[in-house]
């Protein structure tokens, strides 16, 4: 066999040996193994081709074949999954390994299944769906290779990352192009002056020195010259200053709105692995950052390079031997150049990193400074700020390290090459090859030469900077969401609000949250989800949401697929009250209106008198016009939960999710919201999550959730006469102790990171 057909082997192989396919044989899927039978760590693999199931442990290979009767049946509990290989007899063979091989371990258990059906049907078995071979995953149809694998690996370069920018450029190219026309006419103003100078002194002041009277008339034509000629570079200067900034401006506000946009667009599973203050330091920061260089240093890139070409030529005209060693020093800066580029691109991206983790902490604590003082925990953030400021100022220590020896020494090289040039020059004038007006230009050309070869070797810095902050932006443009929007959604007309769940599955990672629900709802009808803490009651209603895809299954709503529907059209017939309400920075009634900014004054009044809100907003300073301060600081937690009842109503929902809407409140601020909560639920389909078992009484039926799976439903007195698990939970309550198995306190907060 050749190393191609064993291409789906780990880079960490440490097997006994490859396995040993027959020629023409191909593995139709594999995984990787690391746990042995007694759970001790250990090198394994089990690979399934058409006909035979490979395993390997460290004995060597054993094989099996894909017969009628046997079945592979795959389990996960502690963290460990197993497969077991049973036939009529019983077990033939087992094999264990964690959960970061889950993927693979279901992906082949599959396609052992329809390896057997086949067999039983006469047929041959289809070969998988083609899968990446990093994770696993089941890859999108006419894709080579995995988005999510494909965006977590490193970009190729960061110089790749601003010439994307482009395509932000691209509306804006008829001012770019004039901006460009304009730059090379002001770089031509600049370079007049020194050519003025060798007829100046040449046929004025030497004759002059040699006692020839002063041409009046000449001085003055040449003296007009210079002076029209800064007139015009000043002009075309400042226009094309302008041009070129209007451009970057509404270049980098474009790739803000650009981001800002697409960071919406994504599912809660991104959010759920990124830093807020990382997050605000990519749009805000980088964005800026590239917008400078865009307006300021590619600007002066651009000049710089053309008045290096255009002195470069003026001087090959004039002298092509005096211009041949005015160039030398170039190839000795463009070797420096090129040694320093990558030590800075990798220390800026290192110097962002960290300056990412200062705005973390920062994030972290402002927000949550009540916590940070109600625990005295002052002097413990600011000893945070300290490490992750001293980490910053460590690396940006490496990165000056880096350039203050760099500039230095390009300065030193420009003027060792006017020494070089002066040498020269006064060697030329000796054998009257040139004349003293001549090395006059050449002089000053040479110091405007020089002057922008030493700010070229500037730019290299900014450069990388720009750079590195391009290539975080792009990290977020390119990350493509988990719950992707249809390419043909189906119209959504009048929402009735009947729920079908049909053999939902849903994994986080690795990790089964919830396994083979089934669950029907019928319009208006009420249901209240109950369980322990990580049973999967908040993440069942994230996925009705569709803040999450499922795994496997489906979850239709009057029928359709809601994977079929627009996402923003299906979530404007939702209404979500959560435990902790989030409020904006805004008065009341923009909050209250915030699922519907059109609405009038009469409409949100009434929605917060139907949501028993009405009678405290008068109270406040400025009625609906009060400031509630961030995330409603300014209100108690029940007012905000009252103005967040009041936000779902406002729209109108036809489908109503409850997520511990009356967890965190006191008895008699409960009660009021339970009222304003009657009022909402009426005539809607409603799915309630509360711990306090008493919420829920109201329901039509209770779905209780064991391990992300239905165990029992029914009405509260049904399932209290059953003493199932929902007996047990009432009773633990009740006695407030804990149920059996439970692994917090009943009354304790469910954190379900679905």
């Amino acid at each position: 066999m050749t190393a191609a057909a064993f291409s789906f082997l780990p880079g960490t192989w440490r097997g006994p040996s490859p396995p040993p396919l027959a020629k023409g044989e191909t593995p139709h899927a594999w995984v990787e193994l690391d746990l042995d039978t007694d759970l001790h760590y250990a090198t394994g693999m089990l690979v399934l081709t058409g006909s035979r199931l490979l395993g390997a442990d460290a004995s060597g290979w054993a094989e099996w074949p894909v017969r009628e009767g046997v079945r592979l049946t795959l389990s996960d509990h502690a963290g460990v999954v197993a497969l077991e290989l049973v036939d009529a007899g019983g077990r033939l063979a087992q094999w264990r390994t964690t959960m970061a091989h889950h993927v693979g371990a279901v992906r082949l258990a599959e396609q052992f299944e329809r390896q057997i059906q086949a067999l039983a049907q006469g047929t041959a078995a289809l070969a998988p769906p083609p899968a990446c071979p990093r994770c696993h995953a089941v890859l999108p149809p006419g894709e080579t290779s995995c988005p999510a694998c494909d965006a977590k690996a490193p970009a190729a370069s960061t110089g790749w990352a601003l010439l994307r920018l482009r395509r932000f450029a691209r509306p804006y190219r008829g001012r770019l192009v004039l901006g460009f026309v304009l730059t090379v006419l002001s770089t031509a103003a600049t370079l007049v002056p020194p050519y003025l100078t060798m007829p100046l002194m040449d046929d004025v002041l030497i004759p002059f020195q040699n006692g020839q009277p002063i041409n009046y008339r000449l001085a003055g034509m040449y003296l007009s010259g210079l002076l029209a000629a800064a007139l015009v570079a000043w002009v075309l200067g400042w226009s094309r200053t302008y041009v070129l900034a209007w451009v970057s401006e509404r270049i980098g506000a474009d790739l803000r709105t650009t981001a800002y946009e697409h960071l919406q667009q994504l599912s809660l599973e991104y959010f759920g692995g990124k830093r807020t203050g990382d997050l605000m330091s990519r749009i805000g920061n980088e964005t800026d950052r590239i917008c400078v260089f865009l307006s300021l240093h590619l600007l002066d890139f651009a000049t710089d390079v053309l008045m290096i070409l255009m002195t470069a030529g003026i001087l090959v005209s004039i002298d092509p031997w005096l211009a041949l060693v005015t160039l030398l020093p170039l190839p000795f800066i463009a070797w420096l150049i090129h040694l320093v580029r990558d030590k800075l691109r990798h220390g800026f991206e290192k110097v962002d990193r960290n300056w990412a983790e200062i705005t973390n902490v920062l994030a972290d604590t402002i927000p949550g400074i009540r916590v940070v003082k109600a625990f005295a925990q002052e002097k413990r953030e600011v000893a945070r700020f300290r490490e992750a400021n001293d980490h910053n100022l460590v690396v940006n220590d490496r990165v000056n390290t880096v350039w203050s020896m760099f500039s230095p020494t390009v300065v030193l090289l420009t003027e060792v090459g006017l020494l070089v040039v002066w040498i020269f020059g006064i060697w030329q004038i000796a054998n009257h090859h040139i004349s003293v007006g001549v090395l006059a230009a050449f002089l000053a050309y040479i110091s405007r030469f020089y002057l922008r070869l030493d700010s070229m070797s500037r730019i290299v810095s900014v450069t990388q900077k720009a750079a590195a902050g391009a290539k975080r932006i792009f990290d977020i443009l390119d990350r493509v969401s988990s719950v992707p929007e249809p390419a043909d959604p189906v119209p959504l007309k009048h929402v009735e609000g009947r729920i079908e769940i049909r053999d939902a599955v849903f994994r986080y990672g690795t990790r089964a949250v919830l396994r083979g629900i089934d669950l029907d709802i019928a319009p208006g009808e009420m249901i209240g989800l109950v369980g322990h803490s990580g049973s999967g009651k908040s993440t069942l209603v994230n996925l009705i949401c569709r803040f999450y895809d499922v795994s496997q299954g489906a979850i239709k709503v009057d029928g359709v697929d809601i994977r079929s529907l627009s996402i923003s059209e299906y979530r404007h017939n939702i209404g979500v009250v959560l435990q902790e309400p989030f409020l904006f920075f805004g008065t009341v009634a923009e909050n209250i209106a915030y699922g519907k900014p059109d609405a009038t004054l009469e409409e949100i009044v009434a929605a917060a008198r139907a949501a028993h809100a009405h009678e405290f907003i008068l109270r406040l300073p400025h009625g609906y016009d009060s400031l509630v301060g961030e995330r409603g600081q300014a209100l108690s937690g029940g007012e905000r939960q009252r103005i967040s009842i009041a936000r779902a109503l406002l729209i109108d929902p036809r489908i109503l999710i409850l997520d511990e809407a009356t967890s965190s409140v006191d008895t008699s601020t409960e009660q009021e919201i339970q009222k304003a909560l009657d009022n909402l639920v009426q005539g809607r389909t409603t799915i309630a999550v509360a711990h306090r078992l008493s919420t829920l009484r109201r329901a039509d039926r209770l779905v209780v959730l064991d391990h992300g799976r239905i165990v029992e439903q029914g009405r509260h007195e049904e399932l209290i006469a059953k003493e199932g698990a929902y007996y047990r939970l009432h009773q633990a309550q009740t006695r407030q102790l804990d149920p059996p198995g439970s692994e917090s306190t009943w009354d304790g907060e469910e954190e379900e990171q679905a």
